[in-house]
């Protein structure tokens, strides 16, 4: 009788494991120092040891935790959630935070599927506005907020 595993859990092991090693990879050159001198290194590191630790914690639930497939995936979220970030990183510069957050918020609001277009629009204006009141008024950060 084969033993069964949790395969979404293993994949995800997988993936902390993964970045937790390129993470201790890239803190890899820093100097570490010590507890009471702590050097550049100190806390990249210690944080990839944790993120290593849970990644080995959760692969050994997985191994022993009882069979489960992997879901299939759905690409509408994952195309849409894309485009969002994209979108974000090609608008902000040109059309400003305002603009921008609201571009943001209704594609990627259509990642669901039972989203429906007028609660799209309000949460794209509340978020926008209150991006703007946080970073441009609140923090002052030197963001454009419209086009002009």
């Amino acid at each position: 009788m084969g033993r069964r595993v949790d395969i979404p859990d293993l994949a995800f092991a997988g993936f902390l494991l993964a970045l937790g090693g390129l993470a201790f990879h890239l803190a890899g050159e820093l100097q570490i120092g010590r507890a009471g001198e702590m050097g550049p290194g100190y806390v990249p590191r210690g944080l990839a040891l944790v993120v290593v630790m849970m990644g080995l914690g959760m692969a050994l639930r997985a191994l022993f935790a009882g069979g489960r497939a992997f879901p299939a995936v759905a690409f509408r979220p994952l195309v849409l959630i894309g485009t969002a970030v994209a979108l974000f990183a090609l608008l902000l510069p040109r059309i400003g935070l305002a603009l921008t957050s609201a571009a943001v918020v209704l594609c990627s609001g259509f990642a669901a599927a039972d989203v429906r277009l007028r609660e799209n629009l309000v949460l794209a204006v509340g978020l926008s506005a209150f991006a703007v009141a946080l970073f441009i008024i609140g923090l002052r950060l030197p963001l454009r907020t419209w086009p002009w």
